[in-house]
């Protein structure tokens, strides 16, 4: 049987894969702002790597190529014409695992269902195969349901999901839990899997665990923390961390950012969605004090790469931030 294996999102990346935001039943009155922010994290990965965004047609071409020339991109872009019913190409782009035997580089192709039916999704996951044959790399089809940024791996076999995700219903009712680790095993090469229990609140998506726990090097992890023990995210949160402290990982914590809100509902805010490109780290920042903390923290952690903070308060109004719109691209 072939073996797999996810490299880490910190190892040399070809490029990083985007599909842009374009859906007034996400990001609303916000979508101006929430596409400026967009081209000032483009910016930044493509100081060190090629950026392929999906458009759905000629105004969003046309408005991205606008935004692309006012801020001084002039490389390393490259627009598909590609459809997509939302902007979160974390979770309906292909995945990307190394053949251990052969070293070339294959495209793991899940299905996605918009987090257990809550949004239209057919376009989104005709996505992979839209890359694959961009790309020229082999896809390997997987029949079961899994979105990228339910997990999280080291790059040596070891990986991060919640069960309130990978063992919700709305996903692969048909699947154990030993099912999904045969797969996770079987098509990312994951060896052993940390199980966290509940994400934080306000994630749609059952509780990802990109929004709050994360690997920073094969021995690390990051989590959030949430000091204020009236706030409903302390407990999952301290769970999770008690969990965490069991695995005899290092493990480092962040904040919480100030709790954000829009139209009275509490939005997913957290620092731990951040994407690491080639040549900066891009984090998402809410207006308050606990930013310096967090870009200070991270900082530390990514000595070779430049920590960039990026307002995402009007892009968290989609429920998501900087890992949910990316999808990296080893090189190969």
């Amino acid at each position: 049987m072939r073996k797999f294996l996810m490299p880490a999102e910190w190892e040399d990346h070809y490029g990083t894969w985007l599909s842009y935001p374009h859906n007034p039943d996400t990001f609303f009155e916000k979508i101006e702002a929430v596409r400026d922010r967009y081209t000032d994290m483009i910016r930044w990965i493509a100081k060190g790597e090629v950026v392929h965004v999906n458009v759905n047609d000629e105004s969003d071409e046309e408005d991205l190529r606008r935004r692309l020339e006012e801020k001084g991109i002039k490389e390393n872009v490259t627009i598909h014409r590609f459809p997509t019913n939302d902007a979160w190409c974390r979770d309906h782009g292909a995945i990307f695992v190394r053949d251990i035997e052969t070293g070339r580089l294959v495209a793991t192709d899940w299905e996605f269902n918009a987090w257990g039916g809550k949004y239209p999704y057919q376009l989104d996951n005709e996505i992979p195969k839209l890359m694959v044959d961009y790309l020229g790399v082999e896809r390997v089809e997987v029949g079961m349901v899994l979105e990228g940024g339910s997990i999280d791996t080291n790059g040596n076999g070891l990986f991060l999901t919640t069960e309130s995700c990978l063992l919700n219903k709305n996903r692969n009712p048909q699947l154990s839990k030993e099912d999904i680790e045969r797969n996770l095993r079987v098509y990312l090469g994951a060896q052993k899997v940390i199980w966290l229990k509940d994400g934080i609140v306000g994630d749609d998506t059952d509780g990802h665990v990109d929004d709050i726990t994360r690997f920073v090097s094969e021995d690390t992890i990051i989590t959030v923390i949430e000091e204020d023990k009236n706030d409903e995210n302390y407990e999952p949160l301290m769970e999770n961390y008690q969990i965490l402290k069991k695995t005899g990982l290092n493990i480092i914590p962040l904040p919480m950012p100030d709790p954000v809100y829009y139209r009275g509902d509490r939005l997913p805010a957290s620092y731990a969605n951040f994407y690491i490109s080639n040549y900066a780290v891009i984090v998402p920042t809410f207006r308050c004090d606990k930013d310096k903390v967090a870009l200070e923290t991270l900082q530390r952690i990514f000595r070779d790469r430049v920590v960039v903070g990026i307002d995402a308060t009007d892009i968290v109004v989609g429920l998501g931030t900087f890992h949910c719109l990316t999808q990296q691209i080893p090189k190969f």
